[in-house]
């Protein structure tokens, strides 16, 4: 489900911006507009479907503990400024699939680093199978691939040209 949610979100989120400015509307204000519906979207499937289940549950008002409601609005935050950085990264000329490669291959990597600086491993550094290292590598690598070597979109068609017959007389 996260993979396939997550994996079209790059070109659903482009998608909806281009939409935006359609008609020659200012595309930072697209990006605006379009970063709002996804916290629309944020609002209603994580406020309102949790609050409604909480609520089924007789938990929706019981106490809350502060650290977690701390780490999670950073989470939260974290996880908004990224969406936002998805259409920053668009208006810089970025397309989905190039865009969410990089994402999606320095994601992990962030993670990984991240998790190691919390939580060092129990073996130590030097211990550090070899394997998880050259998948750190290797996700770099294949996000550089599928940059560098993407395939180029097919070139926009021409609009249609409206002609119109002249009936017999001159009528129209």
């Amino acid at each position: 489900m996260t993979v396939a949610s997550w994996g079209l979100y790059g070109v659903l989120l482009h998608t909806g911006q281009l939409h935006m400015s359609a008609g020659g509307g200012d595309a930072t204000v697209a990006r605006y507009k379009a970063f709002l519906f996804v916290g629309l979207a944020y609002f209603l499937t994580a406020v309102l479907a949790p609050l409604g289940l909480l609520m089924l549950k007789g938990e929706a008002f019981t106490a809350y503990n502060a650290r977690g409601m701390g780490w999670s609005l950073v989470a939260g935050t974290a996880g908004a400024i990224g969406a936002f950085g998805v259409l920053l990264a668009f208006g810089a000329r970025g397309t989905p699939p190039v865009v969410m490669s990089i994402i999606f291959a320095g994601a992990p990597i962030v993670n990984a680093v991240v998790s190691l600086l919390l939580h060092p491993p129990a073996e130590g550094w030097r211990g550090m199978n070899v394997k998880f290292l050259a998948g750190i590598v290797l996700a770099a690598v294949g996000a550089y691939m599928v940059v560098k070597f993407k395939p180029n979109p097919a070139p926009a068609k021409p609009p249609a040209v409206a002609t119109q017959a002249a009936a017999p007389g001159g009528a129209r």
